[in-house]
């Protein structure tokens, strides 16, 4: 493995270091140059799409994958070239990866060959117990829902104690509702351990809901490293404006220090938003006021093209009169819709909520 291009100084007390990886496979570029810390009893997501390389860095992590380049610290060990069952990690995959033919005691048990007996017993009780699943140690995974299958594949995971817990997408075979309430358990019970824990996933929702931070990957690399409201509120490039969550773009030109034309219309800009001549301004649906009560800036005509009905809130799709052919989105509640009233509506765009990408 080459390590020429790797910082190999490992910071004491941080329990997990990525410097530097990179692997690939053939021509394909998996990681490129990947740095990361996690800090301890933090949840850090990998979120990206499909074959922006989470699960590849996860299973370098892991020793299931050796990387080309780079080096792997678990607290200040340097764990880059250790076979897996030497790194000190729990590991839950998505399949869960359960012994059919094993009891539910036998599976948190078997991470744990070679101890005492009574150790054994006295563990998976707990486990069992930490999981909500006693009374259940006799059953088989056949005879198990999806959530318990999850749960006994964490209690085994966690048995042995490990440094650092690995989730590779573990809520993707259940049905939403199970989800998320698996996903606010798993949350609860990785803070009360206080298991420095990594998790891959693909759901937004997901990593919005558990993560302390995460790490927004795309074509093998970090775009974005910060906690789910600064990913969410300043997105730092226009991928992670666009992957995580809904956005509206609109083209500019830059006509002062403080205003920018976008077709017809003059728009006023925050002043933190840089001096880029020209681009797309960014901003949320939900950052949009339409006929707001109150006098706001860059209040601008427009014209409803479609609602949606979403439950608690609607989304409207308008475009600004100055701008036609041009779809915008905005989200209100479903009590407003009364007051919006016809088609026709104005629409007020806060400068603080507007973010400027070159």
């Amino acid at each position: 493995m080459n390590r020429s291009n790797a910082t190999v100084l490992s910071q004491p007390g941080v329990p997990m270091q990525v410097r530097n990886v990179s692997k690939r496979f053939g021509a394909f570029t998996a990681l490129d140059d990947v740095s990361l810390d996690v800090a301890a009893g933090e949840l850090v997501c990998l979120l990206g799409p499909s074959g922006c390389g989470k699960t590849t860095l996860l299973r370098c992590i892991a020793g299931l994958e050796r990387q080309d380049s780079g080096v792997l610290y678990l607290g200040s060990r340097d764990v880059s070239d250790l076979a897996p069952q030497a790194r000190d990690y729990g590991i839950l995959f998505q399949s869960y990866a359960l012994f059919p033919n094993l009891s539910v005691e036998a599976n948190i048990a078997y991470g744990l060959a070679g101890s005492n007996r009574d150790v054994v017993r006295k563990r998976v009780c707990e486990m069992l117990a930490l999981v909500g699943l006693t009374g259940s140690e006799k059953k088989f995974p056949g005879q198990l829902s999806g959530g318990q299958q999850q749960r006994v594949a964490l209690a085994r995971a966690l048995a042995p104690s490990p440094s650092l817990l690995l989730l590779d997408e573990p809520m993707s075979a259940l049905d939403a509702r199970v989800r998320e309430h698996l996903c606010t358990e798993l949350r609860q019970l990785q803070r009360q351990l206080g298991i420095t824990t990594l998790m891959v996933t693909h759901n937004q929702d997901e990593a919005m809901l558990m993560a302390d931070r995460i790490a927004v990957m795309n074509h093998g690399k970090v775009e974005q490293y910060d906690t789910p409201q600064a990913i969410y509120n300043r997105p730092a490039t226009p991928f992670v404006a666009e992957f995580v969550g809904q956005g509206n773009w609109l083209p500019f030109q830059r006509s002062s220090d403080s205003h920018a034309q976008v077709g017809g219309l003059n728009v006023r800009l925050a002043d933190d938003t840089g001096h880029a001549a020209s681009g797309r301004l960014f901003c949320r649906p939900e950052a949009i006021t339409v006929n707001p009560v109150l006098h706001q800036e860059n209040l601008f005509p427009a014209r409803v093209r479609e609602i949606t009905f979403l439950g608690n809130r609607c989304r409207m799709r308008f475009e600004l009169n100055h701008l036609p052919g041009h779809a915008l989105m905005a989200e209100v509640s479903s009590h407003d819709l009364p007051r919006l009233g016809n088609q026709d509506i104005v629409v007020a765009l806060p400068p603080a909520s507007l973010q400027v990408f070159a």
